[in-house]
């Protein structure tokens, strides 16, 4: 045996004896609810995608996952049941199978199947596939695990670019796992949430299962000129594009008794110094309450961007999350048993649930090393459905190609096409792409 080959195997024995060692970890404050809700119908599920410019080999993206999996604790997880908390415990198992995609996407991933991972990676044609059970990682987690397992298949599928770049993680790559949301807490007693019930968009639902989803592609560039006219960012600008289809389709421009309102994720990183793999965001709302005889979209763009500026700065952001930590912390709920808690969550959640009309979340620009750059052509995302939203946005972009992508559990596609209506109207070339459900 070569000197080389002897380093591989040493490397690999160390792997494997790491990988039997069993840990456990807490769930972050954000994490203690999603197990709790999760469910068939409700899967609390995301997908991220990346498209390159080749067909994807289904044993090349195994190998990958299985070589970058046990870089990631996060991700090398199942989850148990405690007395008083659901925690998590390393998981011994080989990593899940990697299957060309077969079924409809952000299918609840049950605990006891899927080798006990929370996550599967799939794929189809040019396409792989992340979708992630909310409980172990944000958005942000999961692009950093799916950038890594895409530069570990493009070296496996072509070697020049191992031989170039060696086979090891980014250097700025996080593994961090700190609960940001405890680091950084501030003890606070205000409720940070309102509960005031929000339109709730409704009508013939798909079949049990099936989740329509319709990608919209742009040119960042043409999107920015849009926004300017506005005087608005990106972010805004596309929240009130939604806003504004469901007034107009849904409401047909008439005054309605109640706003309607969008849960906006925000990520709490930049504003808290985090580099944390683990859930750190907190949800602020963009509401519209139309309660005038007819609005024009510009007025409609200006309430929301307002909204959204009043709430998006650090003292009101910590203070949003300081309330829910304050419960986590607080002796005697952390003395009550877990099936109790459970109770508690549920009421809470379904009370604060129908307070928005739905969700449009902003992953951002991503941007990868420029060595796999010529290799991949996009980024997509989209959110699973939840209690008293069935239909949700999500914004993410790669070099000028900004992908908007609805997921919904209705049949009428009315407020998807408002969306894309109102960016043509604005001079925004749109392409369309769904994923079947509605025959298009």
């Amino acid at each position: 045996m070569t000197e080389n080959n002897q380093k591989t195997e040493l490397k690999r024995s160390v792997k494997q004896r790491k990988k039997r060692e069993i840990k456990w970890d807490k769930l972050d404050n954000t994490a203690h609810i999603f197990p709790v809700i999760a469910g068939e119908s409700m899967s609390n599920v995301y997908r991220i995608s990346v498209t390159l410019h080749e067909e994807v080999q289904q044993e090349l993206l195994q190998e990958a996952l299985e070589r970058v999996l046990p870089w990631f604790e996060v991700f090398s997880v199942r989850i148990r049941y405690g007395v008083f908390w659901y925690y998590f415990e390393t998981n011994q198992k080989p990593a899940p199978q990697v299957k060309k995609e077969y079924r409809y996407p952000c299918q609840f991933i049950s605990p006891n199947r899927n080798r006990n991972y929370l996550f599967r990676v799939n794929y189809y044609r040019n396409r792989i596939n992340l979708e992630v059970f909310h409980v172990l990682t944000d958005g942000m987690g999961g692009i950093t695990f799916l950038r890594e397992l895409t530069y570990q298949y493009l070296r496996l599928a072509h070697p020049k670019l191992q031989k170039q770049l060696g086979d090891g993680l980014c250097s700025d790559t996080s593994l961090n796992r700190e609960d940001s949301y405890l680091k950084n807490y501030r003890k606070s007693h205000r409720k940070g949430y309102k509960t005031e019930r929000a339109f709730q968009v409704t009508g013939e639902k798909l079949p049990p299962m099936e989740l329509g989803v319709m990608h919209g592609y742009m040119s960042v560039s043409e999107l920015k000129k849009a926004c300017n006219r506005y005087d608005a960012s990106i972010n805004e600008y596309l929240v009130s594009c939604f806003l504004w289809s469901i007034y107009q389709e849904c409401l047909h421009g008439a005054p309605g008794k109640r706003p309607i309102s969008s849960c906006v994720p925000v990520n709490l990183r930049p504003y808290f110094d985090s580099i944390t793999m683990k859930n750190f965001f907190v949800i602020v709302s963009a509401v519209f309450h139309p309660t005038k005889e007819s609005y024009d979209f510009s007025e409609v763009v200006q309430i929301v961007s307002q909204s959204l500026r009043s709430q998006i700065n650090r003292e009101h952001l910590e203070n949003l999350f300081a309330y829910n930590v304050s419960n986590e912390k607080n002796f005697m709920l952390r003395a009550v048993p877990l099936f109790l808690k459970n109770l508690a969550i549920r009421h809470v959640y379904r009370t604060s649930a129908l307070a928005n009309t739905t969700t449009v979340t902003n992953i951002g620009n991503i941007k990868v090393r420029k060595e796999y750059q010529d290799y991949i052509k996009c980024f997509s995302s989209f959110l699973s459905m939840s209690e008293g939203q069935n239909i949700k946005g999500t914004i993410c972009s790669y070099q000028d190609t900004l992908v908007f992508t609805i997921s919904s559990s209705l049949a009428d596609t009315s407020v998807q096409r408002g969306v894309f209506r109102r960016l043509a109207e604005d001079g925004v070339v749109v392409q369309i792409e769904t994923n079947g459900v509605y025959g298009e």
